[in-house]
């Protein structure tokens, strides 16, 4: 097996047209935008059940589209793994799916996990939760995303500048539910309570929260628990200090985002592929998809990382995330409207 860690020149002409003849009934091409060493487990498992190499080359997700457009016709690539509606969203309006059938793939990945008509399937479950400092309040001083914008929390949210897929994919959702009037109002006021400008990744605002900047903070849940499960002091420090609220527990559910991929249009080997993302969907897959990065597996019953399990049962926002996709420039222009940098 061979992981390519790097993007490398696209192959073309004959060399390609030889390569995959050869190829064709023993491999699967990936494209992935993942970075997790123990992802090399679930391609090995793979390998031993089917006899079919896994051939990985990772990238940035935007690149790893453009490369695909760019090799049309000729690409190697057979799957695209990525992160955030979003982003799949962005690859099929660029082609780079095709609609893919399979019962195995429909009965054990929920509909709103996966696009309606086979386009792409969420493979792991991220949710964007809500921390709060523990030593500024004695118990969680909100339950919704939309209190965020309540004037109350003014100068004490800290949260990802607008370019952040992560917050245009929960802004998306909050123009799904809401309508683009009552989102822009959110947008404005988020930005009227920032303790600061947007500044960092998602570990950084759970930081604010632990160093006393931010009452409150919006990030991915597994960066809170990287934290808890860290060597270092300091961040296990950090996460004991910032507390967790899983939004709109008595509503709509909190709002959750897959790690997900489809089958590429012109990949060399189709069936392979197929059979590729429905062992991804397996309990063993599953399970180590998912704890990869501790996230919550797609497919119920399956094993999960202790701290998820000690977070008990979640409801989560059950829409489907297919429908945040194509709301994703309104997202990203409100969002701008509002100032939000």
């Amino acid at each position: 097996m061979r992981i390519v860690h790097h993007l490398i020149p696209a192959v073309t002409g004959t060399a390609l047209a030889v390569s995959a003849g050869l190829a064709a009934a023993q491999e699967v091409n990936l494209y992935s935008a993942r970075h997790y060493d123990s992802d090399q487990a679930i391609y090995d498992a793979f390998e031993e059940e089917t006899g079919i190499e896994v051939r990985v080359l990772q990238g940035d997700s935007d690149q790893l589209i453009e490369r695909i457009e760019r090799e049309g016709e000729a690409t190697p690539a057979d799957v695209l793994m990525t992160v955030d509606v979003g982003r799949l969203w962005r690859a099929d309006e660029a082609g780079v799916f095709t609609p893919t059938e399979s019962e195995t793939l429909s009965e054990r990945i929920p509909s709103s996990l996966r696009h309606p008509d086979g386009h792409w399937f969420g493979l792991s479950q991220r949710m964007r939760v809500i921390f709060y400092d523990t030593e500024q309040y004695d118990e969680p001083p909100l339950s919704s995303y939309e209190e965020l914008a309540d004037p109350r929390f003014e100068g004490e949210v800290c949260i990802r500048s607008s370019n952040n897929i992560y917050n245009q994919s929960l802004m998306a959702s909050i123009i799904s539910h809401h309508g683009e009037d009552a989102a822009l109002e959110w947008a404005e006021g988020v930005v009227n309570n920032m303790a600061r400008a947007p500044q960092g990744g998602d570990t950084d605002q759970i930081r604010g929260v632990g160093a006393g900047e931010c009452g409150l903070a919006v990030a991915n849940h597994y960066y809170y628990v990287r934290l808890m499960k860290s060597d270092d002091e300091g961040d296990r420090a950090v996460a004991e200090r910032a507390g967790i609220i899983f939004p709109n527990q008595d509503g709509r559910g909190t709002h959750v985002n897959v790690g997900g991929a489809g089958v590429v249009a012109n990949g060399p080997n189709p069936e392979n592929a197929v059979r590729f993302l429905e062992f991804l969907a397996s309990d063993e897959a599953q399970s180590l998809f998912a704890a990869g990065n501790n996230e919550f597996p797609v497919v119920d019953g399956v094993e999960m990382d202790p701290i998820l399990e000690e977070w008990g049962e979640i409801n989560t926002d059950d829409a489907n995330i297919a429908e945040f996709g194509p709301l994703n420039p309104v997202a990203v222009r409100l969002m701008d409207q509002a100032g939000w940098r």
